[in-house]
């Protein structure tokens, strides 16, 4: 990553950052009592819940926890590393984006202690507080690293691939609203505090890790070959007057070198060759 993109990606994870501080201000200061958004989309999900939706629901909500998210993040892994070294360095750093993200995340849960929506608005089971929605944070920081992964290798094709990985990451998310699980606010923390995480741990691997262990750098074997090995190193110069023969800028008719840059007359009475 480029130093005005490691600046980038920098400053969207503050702005992530100070939205989700913010986001939970309010939440503290309202003791975890719903806003009108929260209220509005939970009473529109409670009337727009057909059998089929709910069943569809439920498969994708199922996605953004267990194996699913590991096994997708051991795949972004893969896919940004050019070499075997670089891909068991970025296999091992997404896992830990994702372990200790989760971690942090249920350090502000236990923290904030909101209380879900109410229980006979549930399609699903769920356990635990409310903010930040688990699911969604897990979807998203996975969804996040399999773009990175796609982003920085360049493979063809990409740009679906992307867009996939960002549709499953917040349609998982929109899944617990739907569902009846969790508040709206819920949801959008879990989204702004994956964005934060994973920019700091982005931000981190472009400063502190070694270059040719960052996802996406070209390998070892692979620089620009030395000035020594190129063709231009073995190319003769050639004189403009006569093919095949060596420059010597030296060579003056009538004239020797007898230093670097000086020269003598020819001694009188012979012959200039």
């Amino acid at each position: 990553m480029s130093r005005r993109g490691t600046a980038a990606v920098a400053g969207l994870g503050a702005c992530a950052w100070a939205a989700f501080a913010a986001l939970t201000l309010i939440v503290v200061t309202r003791h975890g009592t719903p806003l009108a958004p929260d209220r509005a989309l939970l009473a529109w999900s409670l009337g727009h819940r057909p059998p089929v939706a709910v069943a569809a629901a439920r498969g994708l909500t199922d996605t953004g926890t267990g194996a699913v998210p590991y096994a997708l993040v051991i795949t972004a892994g893969l896919i940004a590393g050019r070499t075997a070294r670089q891909r068991r360095a970025a296999t091992l750093l997404s896992l830990l984006c994702l372990v200790l993200g989760q971690a942090v995340r249920y350090g502000v849960m236990d923290l904030i202690g909101r209380a879900r929506p109410p229980y006979r608005d549930w399609e699903v089971l769920a356990s635990g507080w409310s903010y930040p929605s688990g699911h969604t944070t897990t979807s998203a920081l996975t969804a996040g690293l399999l773009i990175t992964a796609l982003w920085s290798r360049s493979p063809r094709g990409r740009g679906p691939l992307m867009l996939l990985a960002a549709c499953w990451g917040a349609g998982v998310g929109l899944t617990r609203i739907f569902l009846g699980v969790h508040w709206f606010t819920d949801v959008l923390g879990g989204w702004l505090f994956a964005a934060g995480w994973l920019a700091l741990l982005l931000t981190a691997a472009a400063r502190w890790l070694p270059a040719g262990l960052r996802p996406g750098a070209p390998g070892s074997g692979s620089g620009r070959r030395s000035s020594s090995t190129s063709p231009d190193a073995h190319r003769v110069a050639r004189r403009p007057d006569g093919p095949g023969t060596p420059r010597n800028p030296g060579a003056g008719p009538g004239g020797r070198r007898t230093a670097p840059g000086r020269w003598t007359r020819p001694a009188s009475g012979r012959a200039a060759r």
